[in-house]
């Protein structure tokens, strides 16, 4: 049987934009730089199905995430086409479980409120829900906390919902679970980020987000909807909130997003998650 960690992943996507006139996007598509060896990667740009050569640039390559700008593209249906087949890296070893979180220039990023996570309001609140958690698997607290409560639904929230609006909602999608499970984790003190990633076997197929929480001088990965095994994602972008791991951002012009799909498959079986066993993402 085919290890999860090491297991081929195969990844695509497809864009279509409507494009009044010239315009230029900044995509954050490609898996991060530390996802593993990219056996494989294409990306083609057409305008009204028509292949074109319009230059893109690869701006980064960390674990923020791979930005790739197309820097002007004509009036017209335009689509974005990505695919890369990825053996994964080594899975860093769980992190070490400690009461003492390593303080560092990413974590004190990871504690700051931010545009969808407002955490400095929701301090009362989180003290109150998870009086009874401490220690390093406070996050995984929150992030259970946040399942238990919220129900999952595609479409719910709009583009602008921040965790106090899916608090009060009581539903969501993952976008919004992981933005409360971020505010709770916040407000008690983790360091949490979001994280944009590929997910093979969540239904329908999409793009995915779960929740990176600091534990001990590591990073675990939760996820809040619990939708897909851990062990098999693949990173695309982190950030403080979902406004750092955008697909897609108009740097100039008008482009409205008409449709779009998302394919991610990982070789062998897809292992179970009891989403109790802490896990790393590369």
């Amino acid at each position: 049987m085919t290890d999860a960690s090491s297991a081929i992943r195969r990844i695509s996507c497809h864009l279509d934009f409507e494009v009044a006139g010239d315009v230029a996007l900044a995509l954050q598509i490609a898996p991060a730089s530390t996802a593993g060896d990219v056996l494989e990667e294409r990306l083609d740009v057409t305008i009204d199905g028509r292949e074109t050569h319009l230059p893109v640039t690869e701006l980064a390559a960390d674990r923020a995430g791979r930005i790739h700008v197309l820097r002007s593209a004509a009036a017209g249906v335009l689509g974005i086409s990505y695919a890369a087949t990825i053996r994964p890296v080594t899975i860093p070893v769980a992190p070490v479980a400690t009461d003492d979180v390593v303080v560092d220039a990413e974590a004190i990023v990871a504690l700051r409120q931010s545009r969808y996570c407002p955490s400095e309001a929701m301090t009362g609140f989180a003290a109150a829900e998870l009086a009874d958690s401490r220690g390093p698997d406070l996050a995984r607290a929150a992030a259970s906390w946040v399942f238990e409560r919220l129900a999952y639904q595609p479409g719910w929230s709009g583009p602008f919902d921040t965790a106090v609006d899916t608090l009060l909602a009581g539903a969501g999608t993952c976008r919004d679970f992981v933005h409360l499970t971020i505010s709770l984790c916040r407000a008690l003190g983790v360091p949490a980020r979001f994280v944009a990633v590929y997910a093979p076997g969540i239904s329908p197929m999409d793009f995915h987000a779960v929740v990176e929480a600091r534990r001990g001088s590591g990073w675990e990965v939760l996820d809040p909807t619990r939708l897909a095994p851990r062990s098999t994602l693949v990173r695309i972008a982190t950030g403080r909130d979902a406004a750092d791991t955008a697909f897609a951002t108009t740097l100039r012009g008008r482009a409205e997003l008409t449709s779009y799909e998302i394919s991610t498959v990982s070789d062998g079986d897809l292992p179970p998650d009891d989403h109790r066993t802490v896990t790393a993402l590369a």
